[in-house]
């Protein structure tokens, strides 16, 4: 999809995931970017960013969600995400 919220770049952190969107009467699935970010100057947050691709917009219209996690937030997920990621690893092996 080219028509984005999210700039995608060479520094997205990831410009093509498998992603799914479930509500109470649909469930889509889609490809989706994600990217973690902060302020150049004076960051007072870290920010996660997620969009899917907009195919779906009766189901789902055009958006991005954000969050904006502490640092402390940032490293919890982090760690978390490093957790299952050698979970997944270990019993592909």
């Amino acid at each position: 999809m080219s028509d984005r919220l999210l700039s995608v770049t060479g520094y997205t952190t990831l410009d093509y995931v498998e992603g799914k969107a479930v509500g109470e009467t649909f469930e889509w699935e889609s490809v989706a970017v994600v990217n973690a970010t902060a302020d150049r100057e004076d960051p007072d947050c870290v920010r996660l960013q997620l969009e899917l691709d907009n195919l779906a917009e009766e189901h789902l219209p055009k958006h991005m969600d954000e969050l904006e996690l502490t640092p402390e937030q940032a490293r919890t997920l982090a760690t978390d995400l490093e957790k299952y990621a050698d979970r997944v690893e270990d019993a592909m092996e």
